[in-house]
């Protein structure tokens, strides 16, 4: 694979959030690099240089609303509008992405494996998300989720990783990049998801899923709810998975 230069990337991402002006300037040269890098990589791929798969998971969706803030704001929605920047960003650096929703739905009948979902709809709905990225034959799976404690006082980005190799480099990309750019007091670290997170459980590619902060803490789910925090947070892993993965 032709090894993507994604200096310019982290370059300008160091300097978007001074203003609203210097982070549009900053995205808008951002996609005019990508899209050059991805440009001159059409030109050269072959057959077998095919853009690697990237699988996109917006969690929850439909009747499952997720995690909500006080005001009521579901983390399906902001699951999703994360997910479509990110997918977005990662097209137009030259990546092949894939989404597992890209509406409001949960996805337990996506395969009509049963005439009857009562009873197992959350189940079938997490095991068509893993069947999708298998049928992708993705080289990552990006889960996008938000966080929710019964505590106010805790804030910040928090990425687990898969037990596939390589989900752990992704991981620690991500806490680092987000740390860096946007959320200088995170002092979270990278996970190893246990046997309750489903997905990363089970999954056999490399997986990480990012908890982009907490809805029950008031200030970051102003943050979340801000449309160009979201552009900004869904650039920062776009450069972190950029940088892993050439």
């Amino acid at each position: 694979m032709k090894k993507r230069q994604f200096s310019l990337c982290t370059r300008l991402v160091g300097g978007f959030l001074a203003t609203s002006a210097v982070f549009a300037a900053a995205a808008g040269l951002f996609f005019w690099g990508a899209m050059h890098v991805a440009q001159r990589r059409s030109a050269l791929a072959s057959a077998e240089d095919a853009a690697p798969v990237i699988v996109i998971d917006a969690g929850h969706g439909g009747e499952d609303g997720g995690a909500s803030g006080a005001d009521g704001t579901l983390e399906k929605n902001l699951n999703l509008s994360v997910a479509e920047i990110l997918a977005q960003l990662l097209e137009a650096a030259g990546y092949d992405v894939r989404m597992t929703r890209t509406d409001d739905r949960m996805l337990y009948d996506r395969y009509g494996d049963l005439t009857d979902y009562t009873g197992h709809r959350k189940t079938y709905d997490l095991r068509n998300r893993l069947r999708f990225a298998g049928e992708a034959d993705a080289a990552l799976f990006v889960s996008i989720h938000m966080n929710k404690f019964p505590q106010e006082k805790y804030s910040g980005l928090q990425v687990y990783y898969a037990a596939a190799e390589g989900s752990r480099a992704v991981a620690d990309a991500v806490q680092n990049t987000v740390k860096t750019y946007l959320q200088p007091d995170n002092d979270r670290q990278t996970k190893q998801a246990g046997s309750a997170i489903y997905l990363l459980n089970r999954i056999d590619i490399p997986a990480v899923m990012i908890e982009c902060g907490f809805l029950s803490n008031d200030a970051e789910l102003q943050r979340l709810k801000d449309a160009e925090y979201r552009r900004a947070l869904a650039l920062c892993i776009t450069c972190a998975i950029a940088e892993c993965m050439g």
